[in-house]
């Protein structure tokens, strides 16, 4: 059975949407509300993906499925396998997770100080068609996690800035003690939206 064309269209759609919010240089609250909707209808479709940027690996997987030619935003698809999880870490610039497919759990951390071990503060559990923001800050700092233990899921994130090259950081859960990373992407292309030659076919 050959699989179903993706509908890139709505992909498209999404991201000239979230162009003209950058283009008006909308400030992170503007994100939250305008590109929070712009996120929530897209994920409330589930069409769109192409397979091979939905595709669990031996650890999670972060798809560049789209950058923003000056890096003012990006959008990825997290995929997490059964029992796949991130390390503890930051993000540095704003964000809008929606989950598209399964459940994740998102679980904030606090640092005490020096040497002592992280405290685990608010847990989301994120559902399909669900949207939540991260925010650079106190509360830049958790885990996530995937909620079924027999199955992918996977969430639609948008980022105020080009996401995998964005030098941020991991913690040691025992110590807190802060590693810089970055984190890149799992897969060395993006899907083509440009394409348009099937739509007008």
């Amino acid at each position: 059975m050959t699989e179903p064309t993706p509908n890139l269209a709505r992909l498209r759609q999404a991201i000239q949407a979230m162009t003209r919010l950058a283009e008006q240089e909308a400030g992170m609250e503007r994100w939250f509300s305008e590109g929070k909707a712009i996120l929530a209808d897209l994920i409330a479709h589930d069409d769109w993906l192409p397979a091979a940027f939905a595709a669990p690996g031996p650890t999670y997987r972060q798809y560049l499925l789209h950058c923003d030619p000056l890096e003012r935003f990006s959008v990825v698809s997290f995929v997490w396998g059964p029992g796949q999880r991130t390390p503890v870490h930051n993000h540095l610039v704003w964000g809008l997770v929606g989950m598209l497919r399964g459940e994740e759990v998102s679980t904030t951390m606090h640092r005490d100080g020096p040497g002592r071990p992280l405290r685990p503060g608010q847990v989301d559990r994120l559902r399909p068609g669900e949207v939540i923001a991260v925010a650079p800050g106190l509360e830049d700092m958790h885990m996530v996690e995937n909620a079924l233990p027999d199955a992918a899921s996977i969430s639609i994130h948008v980022y105020g800035g080009n996401i995998g090259a964005i030098r941020r950081h991991v913690f040691d859960p025992a110590t807190g003690e802060a590693r810089p990373f970055v984190s890149g992407y799992s897969l060395p292309i993006m899907p083509n939206l440009w394409d348009r030659s099937l739509e007008l076919a």
